[in-house]
């Protein structure tokens, strides 16, 4: 019988919850209730909890207040779409009981009260909370768990008992969630949960899963990703110097008595002294790099081996005073990131001076951690985020606690039209807050809608859906279904055009050539006379088009 658990055991729970879940993380993707292609539940949340592993492979602590920070702070750093940010909430929670724990072993009901903060913790994260997602099997979960804990001396029994709880929760998600019940599955969330939790047990049962876990940096899909290099100094870390002055030079005409473990120890000699060590070569020529505060110590060293040739001490404490002064003039005051997918609609952003854009968008949601490095990079007090996903914003949210020396207003773009036309709506000569008013005020004089393919057979928003089918949605649901990607196109913009509108935009994305997309934008203008209708190439992957009313 097994009453408590240490932290090498927790540790073991997390570690093996992150593989159960990237062992069934396609079964997870597969439960999206919209038939479209960005099913992507299951890697958010695995892409999140691997990053809290990677964090903890990086600690050499096995105390609960280290690992638990790791873990936090790890889930926190690679929270990606709104199931990776919640759940990365949920691990923050528990984490905030267990690492004040006074003892070296947790109990259940401590263990019952760290569950209940996560619950806590998950929820004020969520503007809007929704019964029959995630939040509901957690919170279940955790209430038995308080009310229960108590009952069970054996911490696999605890377990157990909860996974039961929680599995009565999930069957109830459909419920809850009319969507669910229509689509015939459970909160794909709640499944990735439950996941995790099945893993915390076999941890402690010893049960195998076999799985090769992908790492955060092979399996991002790129997502965060910047497009282009337009990086600046504004890249540096230009933080507090350790050692002062670069120091470089060559070793020729080395002593006869030289050997190469001389060598060896020369860079031995010269990592006690410094960092950014360099030091190749043979008996012929040595090159040696080091930062170092002593730059006399490295010379002394190397003329134990042979002639000083070409030295070359530089202080990187005024360079690096230079370009903080640099920065600091150059610095504005506002600035903008935004995110999108397709070098197209990346260049239509950049024509419209967004300092920077990051990829990221449905299948690949850029995480909080890739948010906030971005908003780091722009050389501006204020940094107005763009998330043009309605699965980004939160980890957009989650940003703001990841920034120094920056303010980041998220504004909340559902697409990437709403995006274009908060961007054009901002002015430098304007305060801050009434550039995030007009952005607000922008998005209500857009309406849009996407183009994309089904990828299974089903029934929802009153359409027969078979695996295959051209189908037209807005943010909310499916309005236009058929065989051919132009009927589509032109059903949708006919359920979205209202008499105000004056100006239809398409934006075509990968696998629709030029030529066709001409072509439609003829049959547009045919079919809605009153309006200006413009084409351009987006290049994003996902949807054929991306239709924008205006």
């Amino acid at each position: 019988m097994q009453k408590t658990i240490n932290c090498a055991e927790f540790r073991k729970m997390v570690l093996v919850g992150a593989k159960m879940l990237e062992n069934n993380r396609a079964k997870v993707d597969a439960l999206n209730v919209f038939p479209v292609p960005d099913g992507d539940t299951g890697t958010n949340m695995s892409l999140t909890i691997q990053s809290a592993v990677k964090e903890l492979q990086g600690c050499a602590s096995n105390n609960f207040m280290d690992v638990c920070d790791c873990v936090s702070k790890g889930a926190l750093r690679g929270a990606r779409g709104n199931s990776g940010v919640i759940l990365s909430q949920i691990f923050r929670g528990i984490c905030s009981v267990l690492r004040e724990s006074s003892k070296p072993d947790i109990d259940t009901k401590t263990f019952a009260k760290a569950m209940e903060a996560g619950t806590k913790v998950a929820y004020n994260a969520v503007a809007i909370p929704k019964e029959g997602t995630i939040l509901t099997v957690v919170r279940m979960m955790s209430e038995y768990a308080v009310k229960n804990a108590g009952k069970f001396k054996d911490y696999i029994a605890f377990l157990n008992a909860v996974i039961e709880e929680g599995d009565r929760a999930l069957a109830k998600t459909p419920e809850l969630l009319p969507v669910l019940k229509k689509a015939g599955v459970v909160d794909s969330g709640g499944v990735g949960l439950m996941t995790i939790i099945r893993g915390f047990l076999a941890a402690l049962t010893g049960e195998e899963v076999v799985s090769e876990i992908q790492t955060e940096a092979t399996s991002q899909n790129n997502a965060g990703d910047e497009f282009g290099d337009n990086s600046d100094i504004i890249n540096m870390d230009l933080g507090e110097i350790q050692f002062a002055y670069c120091t470089e030079f060559f070793v020729i005409n080395l002593k006869k008595s030289t050997t190469l473990a001389d060598i060896d120890k020369l860079r031995e000699h010269l990592m006690g002294i410094g960092d950014s060590v360099i030091c190749i070569g043979d008996l012929e020529m040595i090159k040696v790099h080091v930062h170092t505060n002593s730059p006399g110590v490295a010379l002394t060293y190397a003329l134990e081996l042979g002639e000083l040739d070409r030295p070359k001490i530089e202080n990187m404490l005024e360079q690096n005073r230079a370009l903080k002064a640099k920065i600091e003039a150059e610095k504005k005051e506002q600035g903008m990131l935004a995110i999108c997918a397709g070098t197209g609609l990346a260049d239509i952003f950049k024509d419209l001076f967004v300092d920077r854009i990051i990829e990221g968008g449905q299948t690949m949601n850029p995480s909080a951690s890739d948010i906030a490095n971005a908003v780091q990079k722009i050389n501006a007090e204020n940094v107005f985020v763009f998330p043009n996903n309605k699965n980004i914003t939160l980890a957009a949210e989650q940003a703001k606690a990841l920034v120094e020396n920056r303010t980041i207003h998220v504004i909340p773009t559902k697409n990437v039209p709403q995006g274009f036309a908060a961007a054009l709506s901002f002015s430098p000569d304007e305060s801050v807050e009434e550039n995030k008013i007009n952005m607000l005020h922008a998005l209500d004089n857009v309406k849009a809608g996407q183009v994309t393919h089904a990828v299974r057979t089903t029934n929802v928003n009153g359409f027969n859906i078979k695996e295959g089918d051209i189908i037209g949605l807005d943010d909310k649901k499916i309005l236009a279904k058929s065989k051919s990607i132009d009927e589509t196109v032109l059903s949708l913009l006919d359920r979205l055009k209202e008499d105000h509108h004056e100006v239809i935009t398409l934006y075509y994305g990968e696998g629709v050539t030029e030529e066709d997309a001409q072509a439609l934008t003829a049959k547009v203008g045919e079919a809605f006379p009153d309006c200006d209708v413009d084409v351009h190439c987006g290049g994003q992957p996902v949807y054929y088009y991306l239709l924008s009313l205006e």
